[in-house]
């Protein structure tokens, strides 16, 4: 909804700009006052989030906040990218913002989370303010495209109808891609929460480890991932992004059988390895090869959301279907 209604605003700091200003404030705020409830229960007789129902409404409500803004965020940032980046460039400027995106979560994690112990309030008020510093030095240094030549969407009844209508806006000689294209993220994200999810206990219960190893083995992937985003943009521009998605599917197929069939912790590295740079190729060139199935470049936002959609609806169905799955299969991981 929000990529659809930031293609048809026009304002005069742009079409995404107003919804990204509007939404990182309340993001940023809700964000640190998340702790503030766990300091509440903490100064509290009995330290019992039952006994203090209002103090566990009052996290939920900002958590809920924070979420909800985040999500009226995302889109209008990431659809900046094919706004400002010509078509032969998004897979590598998609795994430049990867990287960084990357880059950002390992400070987090040793150096944020590290600050937690110190305080709880500590790591979430640096968070909000970083995120409010950057979406400054983002309107500061960032252009938008001007929108002054695309005819204003209340003068326009063609342009205003196509973006209510959403996916059918999509002309019909894309429809039919865009939907399999769709339902391939939707399914590749599927597998992708199932491994992400339950590794842990699969870790645990089938190679033996403890759960703090179980963490640290899952980091491999990530950190492949990280360094291996650029190449895999350099991958999607130099031999196409179908061709080099479909070889990353192939290798993480190949590697969870070799998985399967060899559950032993020195293989498991090695496979989470590799298959953190396999998931680069997917992830990295996907939303270039969505936004790539339209010629009009008023679109982009509704062809990003429509992206997050897919990816989003696997990550909340994955994790469920997956774990029925497991239960049907006697906990076998």
């Amino acid at each position: 909804v929000i990529g659809m209604w930031s293609d048809r605003t026009r304002t005069r700091i742009g079409r995404r700009y107003p919804y990204i200003l509007a939404a990182a404030p309340v993001a940023a705020v809700a964000f640190a006052l998340i702790p503030v409830a766990g300091n509440l229960i903490d100064a509290s007789t009995n330290g019992s989030v039952a006994e203090n129902s209002g103090v566990f409404v009052f996290f939920i409500i900002a958590a809920g906040l924070m979420l909800l803004a985040m999500a009226v965020l995302r889109t209008p940032v990431i659809a900046l990218m094919p706004d400002l980046i010509p078509s032969p460039l998004r897979s590598k400027a998609n795994g430049v913002i990867n990287l960084m995106g990357g880059v950002g979560g390992i400070i987090a994690a040793l150096g944020l989370a590290r600050l937690f112990d110190t305080n709880p309030i500590i790591p979430f008020l640096i968070g909000s303010v970083v995120m409010i510093v950057a979406i400054v030095m983002l309107f500061v240094s960032v252009r938008e495209p001007r929108v002054s030549e695309l005819p204003h969407p209340e003068s326009d009844q063609e342009e205003m109808a196509r973006g209510l209508r959403g996916f059918r806006a999509v002309p019909a000689a894309y429809r039919r891609s865009l939907t399999f294209l769709l339902l391939a993220i939707f399914c590749w994200f599927v597998g992708y929460n199932a491994i992400e999810t339950f590794f842990s206990s699969y870790a645990v219960t089938t190679l033996g480890v403890s759960a703090g190893t179980a963490g640290t083995l899952f980091s491999v992937a990530l950190g492949t991932f990280i360094l291996f985003a650029v190449p895999a943009g350099y991958l999607g521009t130099r031999y196409g992004r179908k061709p080099t998605i479909t070889a990353g599917l192939v290798i993480f197929a190949v590697l969870l059988v070799v998985a399967a069939f060899v559950p032993n912790t020195t293989v498991i590295v090695i496979v989470l390895g590799v298959g953190g740079a396999a998931w680069a190729l997917v992830n990295i060139n996907s939303l270039p090869m969505v936004v790539d199935t339209t010629d009009d470049e008023r679109l982009l936002g509704t062809y990003t959301g429509l992206y997050y959609f897919a990816s989003m609806s696997a990550a909340i169905a994955g994790p469920v279907l997956n774990g029925v799955i497991i239960d049907l299969s006697g906990s076998n991981y």
